[in-house]
């Protein structure tokens, strides 16, 4: 400093040496000025970096050893004076580019010579008087600028420019104000230098008694707002002279010229009402600094009335009028008060209110009186400072009322604003606000919420939505708190105000047609910043987990918003509010952290979102809060980073990422070099980051997250949904052994598994299903069987997955299986009295919907094939308690047991076709088959056929030899000492038809069969003891009996010729009867006698008695083993044109014995395909049927085509239309593919019948049949003629 003190003292010595110099001797002035003017040109002075005193130096450097120093120092500082006049003398006709070069070039030369320069610019004002009114504007603009190059002015410059500038600050030219606010900047630039001497001078003229000059209220209202124009401590006398000067300017308010000037200065209009007028904004200050030094409160209240009488039109005039009454109000509230209360019942307001149309210039003065009142208040508040904590309640009433009632523009809400803004700051600033409660809070936010509400949505012009939210930052520190109700409506409001908008280049769009578009992207900036800094402040005041968690649950709607911007401001928020808790720690730690799962759900959610902006936040929030949870749990942190937590660098400081969309044009990403140890979860992907997270949640914690996930299943998002499904697997796949309410969990997920649309997502969340049943299958299958009655496609999707993995599938199996066995009898059918909300057998019902549908899946059919057994006997039992609880009860239901035994026709089918299709799906159709051509089904539908029913499907498996006899028999035991009468019933039935099966003593001995049997006998059910009774008189345990009963078949044979129809029906059965009894033995050489003599009644014209002799046919046949088919094989095949024609039988029965016997027959002939020959016997019908048939008999019986043929002509001349019709399309279908052999085997007789037959059939109500006849007719005519030839 001493050193720059040194050089600026030879600088000055210098100068003022050259300068006396140049005094006396004009000539080198003269010529220097103009060599240069010669030699200079301003337009290469732009191409020129150094100052002219440096190349003059420069040019001279090699004459300096020539020359004495101080005539160098002489001939420098006359060249640079020389160039400082010249551009003082060329500010007149230059453009403005040129004089602010000029400016630029003048402020350097000050820099080293500032007594030179203004030396210069003093004897140019001073040597040409005559220069114009522009010329002298520019000089004061260049001299403005020169007085603030040094940090000293001498005192002589201080004193000349002073003098100068007050010379001209009230002279009028043709520049108007221009000019005297030009001559007013020098005396406001040597403020800085001689502040006491000008701060005198003002005094002096403002205190004449005359009204003050413009151009003086211009520098005081300069000096007023502009502190950088003072230095620190004379800021502050500042302040002091302005309250002195106000002081002593009381007794011009009672002089009548100096109150009207001012009141005419005051409302004068001016070029543009919207422009910054420093001295109307001085003279407002200046009229309430009068007001509040006043003493008289009539005086008060007169001007204040008068001022407000005023126009209030303009946005100035009112903001001046309102710090006026402001300014009154600090030593004179109750005045202050009193005249806006006064103002306010006028009825120039009270026509304002009420919304009149304003139309005149004089109406409109008054339109936005309202927002000059509410500004008023506003000032009151914030000038009265400490005496204001009593009037807070009354001041914001009103300031509501008027907000509420004035007319509704964006005049309005910005006046109420910043009213507000005022009073905030006024009460923040009192001591006792924290202590007092504040009655008019509540109404003062529904004012606010009303603001947010109706901004526009598609818009971002102002920064309404910014102050309103600062405000609401400010009132949450204020008693009493904000209630938890309206603050969750605030912070929906605002939410939706601000998230909602739409994206920045939209909100741009708007501003494509305003002259001065606002910054749409810092509105933005400071809007989001302000939500920010609102929820910090709710931390703050409340820094506990519930207010935490209540803030975050206002922000889970947006972070799951089906709009990207949306998500990705939401969760911007989120990050930087656990940003600012990181940072702060300031959370109670003895709290327990609410619902940290949802919370780690919707994150980690959020990390696989399709934006990747969304994911960058998402990631950066969780590793926020992973650190406050570290710290929460008390876990491993040393003690210095407690005190000292981690300042994370701001965006500006650190390179940011670039986004794909969105609002975001970059973001925080913590370098890697900068991380410590507890920062690499930043660097972490998303599921490393949750699977390290989810480590230090407890159980409870993870099952919130997995039910948070499982809630954003049922997310409208399918991107949503997506990452939901992906989180909840991630979770399971980490910790779901350990999970309880596993079967809620499964319920919900399918009841979220009807709405998804995407097969990805769906498949993911049918993953989830698989990984937990590797733990929990119990509870799953228990779960599932609730929403199993009936089994929609989502639900058998969900058993899929359940049995995905091999030993699952058996395992829920099993399960299924033992809540099928959990059948609990009602007392009463009928007493819904003892019923609960459900039915008890529901779960079983729902068990059994279900074995049915898994029997068809891909996942349990190795599990349904190995548990065939079980499945078989359980479903039989199944049956048997279905039929139980349809059993009547009343006495004179009993009556009527046969009718009024029927189960309800769902669950009966049920069960039923759930025992079918385990017979089809697991390689038992055979067994099947034979039930089915049978008709035998139907004896499962009542409870007095259920005992024929089991038994005629275990003689089937017996008689198929089926494979699972011995599986079965192992299991059969157990059912025997079941608890359950049906499961012992059951058994006992299979049992009694498995002693034919030579499968028996390969599983149990004889004897251990006896034993079994003997046993039963003592059981309670009559019907088990009869069952018993009846195995007990096998032929496996009496060799001798097989004898015996083949000895009585003669006399059963010569039974079948008795005329009564009952008799010979009756007969035919007991040979049935005794042929089963027989078993393995069979009839030995009477089997042939046997069928010769019921193939006889195969036409019989009695429908019982043909439908008889089929059932014996095809039981004989059945009994038959290979070695017995060669003396019996003419009889099975004489009988298959007739089983075949009767399938038109006009009996039902007919036809059903027909179809099983035929089939039977095929068997035993080895016919293929034998499984296409049972579907086409069991459902199809019509010509393709009948063709079908034909082909397999013409196939299988070429050696008996002759006998075949000649059965089907006798079929002929039968009764029966429908057998004779079936007939001649037999001998039809034989005659167009075998032709040459059907001439050669019918005469003319045969020949004419046909003919007669086919005429005949023309006539058929069947157009199939027509037509096939009428082709008939044609082939036969044109064979009947080849034969002839």
């Amino acid at each position: 400093m001493d050193g720059q003190r040194s050089d600026r003292s030879r600088s000055r010595s210098s100068t003022d040496r050259t300068s006396s110099a140049m005094s006396y001797n004009p000539r080198i002035f003269s010529h220097v000025s103009v060599s240069t003017k010669e030699s200079q040109d301003y337009a290469s002075w732009d191409r020129q970096s150094s100052p002219a005193t440096i190349l003059l130096c420069g040019s001279k450097s090699s004459q300096s050893s020539l020359v004495p120093k101080e005539h160098q120092m002489f001939m420098e500082e006359a060249y640079n004076s020389a160039i400082c006049f010249k551009m003082l003398r060329d500010t007149g006709t230059l453009d403005p580019l040129q004089i602010k070069y000029i400016t630029k070039k003048m402020k350097k030369m000050a820099q080293r010579s500032p007594s030179m320069v203004m030396e210069s610019i003093h004897d140019y004002f001073k040597d040409n008087p005559e220069i114009s009114s522009r010329h002298r504007f520019r000089l004061f603009q260049v001299l403005q600028a020169v007085i603030g190059v040094p940090d000293v002015l001498e005192e002589k410059w201080q004193r000349d420019f002073m003098q100068l500038a007050l010379e001209h600050m009230t002279k009028s030219t043709e520049l108007d104000d221009i000019y005297q606010d030009a001559a007013s900047n020098v005396l406001l630039a040597l403020c800085w230098h001689s502040w006491p001497a000008v701060a005198k001078h003002l005094e002096t003229e403002l205190l004449t008694g005359v009204f003050p000059h413009r151009s003086l209220l211009y520098v005081m209202g300069i000096l007023s707002s502009r502190e950088e124009l003072l230095k620190k401590e004379d800021r502050e006398s500042w302040k002091d002279l302005l309250s002195e000067i106000a002081r002593k300017s009381v007794p011009f308010l009672n002089t009548d010229v100096w109150s009207k000037e001012l009141l005419w200065t005051l409302t004068k209009s001016v070029k543009t009402h919207q422009e910054h007028t420093p001295e109307k904004d001085f003279l407002f200050t200046y009229y309430g600094l009068i007001l509040q030094a006043e003493e008289n409160s009539t005086t008060i209240r007169t001007h204040l009335k008068t001022l407000l009488e005023t126009s209030h039109q303009w946005p100035k005039q009112r903001e001046g009028i309102a710090l006026t009454v402001g300014l009154a109000a600090v030593r004179h509230l109750d005045d202050a008060w009193a005249v806006l209360e006064q103002f306010g019942r006028s009825t120039p307001i009270k026509w304002s209110l009420q919304n009149f149309s304003l139309k005149s210039l004089e109406d409109l003065r008054w339109k936005w009186a309202g927002s000059t009142i509410i500004l008023s208040y506003g000032q009151m508040a914030a000038k009265a400072k400490s005496h204001i904590l009593p009037w807070v309640d009354n001041i914001l009433s009103r300031m509501i009322f008027y907000f509420r009632f004035s007319s509704w523009d964006e005049i309005l809400k910005q006046s109420f604003l910043t009213a507000i803004t005022m009073l905030i700051g006024a009460i923040s600033r009192n001591e006792g606000a924290h202590s007092y409660e504040f009655s008019q809070t509540s109404e003062l936010l529904e004012c606010l919420m009303i603001l947010m509400e109706k901004e526009p949505q598609d818009t971002l012009l102002t920064s309404i939505r910014q102050q309103a939210i600062h405000i609401v930052s400010r009132l949450c520190a204020l008693r009493p708190p904000i209630d938890v109700d309206k603050k969750s409506r605030l912070l929906s409001i605002c939410f939706c105000s601000v998230f909602a908008l739409p994206l920045l280049d939209a909100l741009e769009k708007h501003t494509c047609l305003f002259l001065e578009p606002p910054n749409i992207q810092g509105l933005y900036n400071q809007t989001m910043e302000a939500v920010d800094h609102m929820l910090q402040c709710f931390m703050m005041q409340n820094p506990t987990t519930n207010e935490l968690y209540f803030l975050l649950s206002h922000l889970y709607v947006w972070l799951s918003s089906e709009k990207i911007h949306e998500r990705q401001r939401a969760v911007h928020r989120c990050t930087t509010l656990f940003k600012f808790l990181n940072h702060k720690r300031c959370l109670n730690t003895k709290e327990t952290f609410r619902r940290v799962g949802q919370l780690v759900a919707m994150l980690g959610i959020l990390c696989q979102d399709a934006d990747r902006t969304v994911q960058c936040f998402s990631l950066e929030a969780m590793g926020h809060f992973y650190q406050l949870l570290i710290h929460w749990r008390a876990e491993e942190i040393p003690e210095l980073e407690r005190e000292n937590p981690q300042e994370f660098p701001q965006p500006d400081a650190v390179g940011a990422a670039l986004w794909s969309s969105g609002d975001h044009r970059g973001t925080l990403l913590i370098p890697r070099d900068m991380a410590s140890k507890s920062d690499n979860i930043f660097f972490m992907s998303s599921n490393q980051a949750i699977k390290e997270i989810m480590n230090h949640l407890s159980m409870a914690e993870l099952t919130d997250l997995i039910w948070t996930a499982i809630d954003g299943l049922g997310s409208t998002s399918n991107s949503w949904v997506q990452a939901a499904a992906n989180m909840l697997f991630l979770v399971i796949q980490e910790h779901g052994g350990n999970l309880t309410t596993v079967g809620k969990m499964g319920q919900a997920i399918h009841h979220h598994l009807c709405a998804i649309q995407m097969p990805q997502a769906k498949d993911s969340a049918l993953r989830v299903i698989t990984l937990l049943a590797r733990n929990h299958i119990p509870e799953l299958v228990a779960a599932f069987l609730d929403f199993s009655t009936p089994l929609d496609s989502h639900a058998f999707r969900l058993w899929r997955a359940l049995g995905a993995e091999q030993p699952a599938s058996h395992l829920v199996l099993t399960m299924l299986m033992a809540w099928l066995q959990k059948r609990p009898l009602l007392s009463s059918a009928s007493d819904s009295s003892s019923c609960p909300k459900e039915k008890p057998y529901l779960r079983s019902l729902a068990a059994m919907n279900t074995i049915h549908e898994l029997q068809f899946a891909r996942e349990f059919k190795k599990a349904v094939h190995d548990a065939f057994p079980q499945l078989f006997l359980a479903l039989l039992a199944q049956i048997h308690y279905i039929l139980e609880l349809n059993q009547p009860t009343e006495p004179e239901q009993e009556q009527k047991a046969q009718e009024a035994a029927m189960p309800s026709p769902q669950s009966c089918s049920t069960s039923l076709e759930a025992l079918k299709s385990l017979l089809s799906t697991t390689g038992h159709w055979h067994d099947f088959a034979h039930l089915e051509l049978m008709s035998a089904w139907e004896h499962f539908t009542s409870i007095h056929t259920y005992p024929q029913a089991v038994g005629l499907l275990a003689r089937a498996m017996v008689q198929n030899h089926c494979k699972e006899i011995k599986a079965i028999l192992s299991y059969l035991l157990p059912s025997l000492q079941s608890q359950q009468e049906r499961e012992r019933k059951t058994a006992i039935l299979v049992l009694i038809e498995f002693l034919y099966s030579p499968a028996l003593l390969e599983v149990i001995s004889k004897q251990a069969v006896l034993n079994v049997l003997a046993r039963r006998l003592q059981d309670t059910s009559s019907e088990i003891r009869v069952a018993s009774l009846q195995g007990l008189g096998n032929i496996l345990f009496h060799s001798e009996k097989g004898i015996l009963l083949r000895g009585q078949l003669p006399a059963f044979l010569s039974g079948f010729y008795q005329n009564n129809e009952t008799v010979v029906v009756g007969i035919m059965g007991m040979v049935s009867d005794v042929l089963h009894r027989l078993g393995t033995e069979g009839a030995g050489a009477q089997s042939l006698s046997i069928a010769i003599n019921t193939r006889h009644f195969f036409d019989d014209e009695r429908d019982n008695i043909r439908a008889a002799a089929m059932a014996l046919f095809g039981d004989l046949v059945a009994t038959m083993t290979d070695r017995e088919l060669s003396g019996l094989r003419t009889q099975v095949c004489q009988s298959m044109v007739p089983l075949l024609l009767h399938l038109k039988d006009q009996c039902p029965a007919v036809v059903t014995q027909a179809k099983f016997t035929f089939y039977r027959c095929a068997v035993l002939l080895r016919w293929q395909p034998r499984h296409t020959l049972f579907c086409t016997l069991a459902w199809e019908t019509g010509l393709s049927a009948r063709h079908f048939l034909w082909t397999c008999l013409m196939t299988h019986g070429r050696e008996e085509f002759s006998m075949h043929l000649s059965q089907a002509i006798n079929y002929l001349h039968s009764h029966h239309r429908h057998i004779k019709t079936w007939a001649a399309l037999f001998i039809g279908y034989t005659t167009c593919y075998q032709p040459r052999a059907v001439s050669q085997m019918i005469n003319d007789m045969d020949t004419k019948l046909l003919f007669s037959t086919f005429k005949d059939l023309k006539k058929d109500p069947d157009p199939g049949i027509r037509e096939f006849a009428t082709r008939q007719l044609a082939f036969l005519r044109e064979v009947s003629v080849r034969s002839k030839k």
